[in-house]
């Protein structure tokens, strides 16, 4: 089993990539602007946080576009990797009237894709200056907190799911849970 991390140019991008390796999966970190359909052993995506501003860096996510329409393989989207996912199923996104960093409290509503084992309380490390304002028709919120609206989103029929905060970072709760469900649904898609 092999889960491909795709870099968005996060600073957090190689810890993404060393919680799947410490979880026992094969993983690898790949650029956002190489041909990403060209890759077949793929049992499982991580899209990474990233750029500054989802909508002045949308152009260099083109190939992650692409990727989104053409695999049915599960996905897990980070920060901006979640912002991409929401607009690229017609959702919408926006300059957050308050950013967060550091930590913040996150109140799950709906516990399910990969967060069915998450307390509906729970302390996130954040690191955004964009929020998710809507979500497409093909994704269930599940998640806010008092600053940002869509936290946390999912779609269980398509096996994709996002998260506006860093699951990867040691100061976020339930976190390395959130990657465990994800790679037990990679398992079970293969």
């Amino acid at each position: 089993m092999k889960i491909y991390v795709v870099d968005n140019g996060g600073q957090w991008t190689h810890k993404e990539y060393r919680v799947l390796k410490s979880l026992g999966v094969e993983s690898q970190i790949v650029d956002n602007d190489m041909d990403l359909l060209k890759i077949e052993d793929a049992n499982g995506w991580v899209l990474s946080g990233g750029a500054p501003s989802i909508n002045e860096d949308l152009d260099e996510l083109k190939e992650v576009g692409k990727l989104l329409d053409n695999v049915s393989v599960p996905v897990f989207g980070i920060c901006i990797g979640a912002q991409f996912m929401a607009l690229h199923s017609g959702g919408t996104t926006r300059k957050a009237p308050i950013p967060e960093f550091g930590r913040a409290k996150i109140h799950f509503f709906n516990q399910g894709g990969i967060f069915k084992s998450i307390p509906s309380e729970i302390y996130a490390w954040e690191n955004h200056n964009d929020e998710i304002t809507s979500l497409g028709k093909a994704y269930t919120e599940c998640a806010q907190s008092d600053n940002c609206k869509i936290q946390a989103f999912y779609n269980n029929e398509s096996f994709r799911y996002g998260v506006q905060f860093h699951p990867e970072v040691e100061n976020t709760e339930f976190g390395k849970e959130m990657f465990k469900s994800f790679i037990e649904i990679c398992k079970q898609q293969t």
